[in-house]
């Protein structure tokens, strides 16, 4: 893969979080996800690792031992030391980093952080401005705070494989760690939201984000249902999107993603579909309708879609303004036409894993936009530079 762009270590600021320092105790991918959100607007990333570092950093394929694929699209705009916090000597390093910090994030569990001598009331004693973030999977006022929690856990817990095996013989988990990345947003959202704060009030504070109330709380907003009344008002779950035939529906040489949504849409593919006998239908002609009628909607749009070829389908209907889009694999997304003339996609040289591709930061700033400033890091990378820091806020602050 030619290199395109060659991106070296820039300390310049930038960014609309530029000046904010993150200490990131974090690891896998809801904390490392969260984090690389605040390093890509500017926020000053310093990650911690155990001595066997990131899990992620083992994930296959890798062109190196340490820097696996997974890694490397969550841990951009960071640098690295690596600390035994066994060690006397790298407990004091890391707490004197914290009391520099204006942001602490652990994904580790609160009862051992506390035993680490890490809690909330221990470190806000050396820095009351800091923002302690504790990425958990669970509440911790609630019974199951002390278990162990992953993606494929929550995903099973919060009714997320439930609802995707809706159709099939069992329950399935979504082909993607949805719920790191879920609560990684939420995490990346939270902290801002408390930095904010901090300048009225001059004061940080505890913040606590679980994965499993994150997961729940996304998947129920269409599925609460007739739940969300009281006396309920029927079951659970949303009728369109739980129809065995909502998909991407077959044509002739393919498949395509199709969904008509307003009744204007819903006429003219009738009409233009040659099926205009159905805009009058009493069972079509209405949002309420169509909703009562989702299953019968559904499976007559699959057998009107299978009569024509993907391009004839684009070529008919996107004229009209109707929603339709083909299905594309994963390998189709790197020659996207649209997220080519974006520049989606980020080319540059890593210094050992030599020519890499990332995906690029997909919200734009008109006046502080973040950027690429820095290449995920090998473990440890940045040690001289990270002590240095210390010892130069050590010595200021005498």
């Amino acid at each position: 893969m030619p290199s395109t762009t060659c991106i070296p270590p820039n300390e310049s600021a930038y960014g609309p979080l530029a000046g904010i320092r993150v200490i990131d105790l974090t690891s896998v991918g809801m904390g490392p996800y969260a984090t690389q959100i605040l390093g890509d607007m500017g926020a000053e990333i310093i990650k911690i690792e155990a001595p066997a570092g990131d899990v992620f950093r083992h994930a296959e394929p890798a062109r190196n031992p340490g820097m696996g694929t997974i890694f490397l699209n969550l841990n951009r705009n960071k640098k690295s030391i690596t600390l035994n916090l066994k060690q006397p000597e790298d407990m004091k390093t890391l707490r004197d980093l914290i009391e520099t910090a204006d942001v602490f994030v652990s994904n580790i569990r609160p009862a051992a952080l506390r035993k680490l001598g890490l809690g909330y009331e221990a470190l806000s004693s050396i820095n009351a401005r800091l923002i302690y973030c504790m990425a958990v999977g669970f509440g911790q006022d609630g019974p199951y705070a002390p278990y162990p929690a992953f993606d494929d856990i929550i995903q099973a817990m919060s009714g997320i494989a439930s609802l995707q095996g809706a159709n099939r013989d069992a329950p399935a988990y979504v082909n993607t760690i949805m719920a790191d990345k879920v609560a990684g947003l939420t995490l990346a959202y939270a902290i801002p939201m408390a930095l904010y704060e901090r300048e009225k009030s001059g004061k940080g504070q505890s913040l606590e984000i679980p994965m499993f109330e994150t997961l729940v709380s996304f998947a129920l907003i269409e599925h609460m249902g007739g739940k969300s009344f009281e006396p309920s008002l029927g079951g659970m779950g949303y009728g369109r999107v739980l129809s065995p035939h909502r998909k991407p529906y077959r044509t002739k040489d393919g498949f395509v993603s199709l969904l008509p949504y307003t009744d204007a849409q819903w006429m003219r593919f009738f009409t233009v579909s040659g099926h205009s006998e159905l805009v009058d239908d009493p069972r079509f002609n209405s949002p309420r309708a169509r909703s009562q009628n989702i299953d019968t909607l559904y499976s007559l749009l699959e057998g009107i879609v299978g009569t024509r070829t993907t391009d004839e389908w684009l070529t008919l209907l996107k004229p009209q303004d109707i929603p339709i889009a083909s299905t594309l694999e994963l390998e189709d997304l790197l020659t996207d036409r649209h997220l080519t003339e974006t520049g989606f996609f980020v080319e540059a040289h890593h210094e050992t894993e030599g020519d890499i591709r990332m995906m690029g930061i997909p919200v734009k700033f008109s006046r502080t936009p973040g950027k690429i400033a820095r290449l995920p890091p090998r473990q440890d990378a940045d040690r001289e530079e990270i002590l240095k820091m210390r010892k130069a806020s050590s010595e200021s602050a005498a």
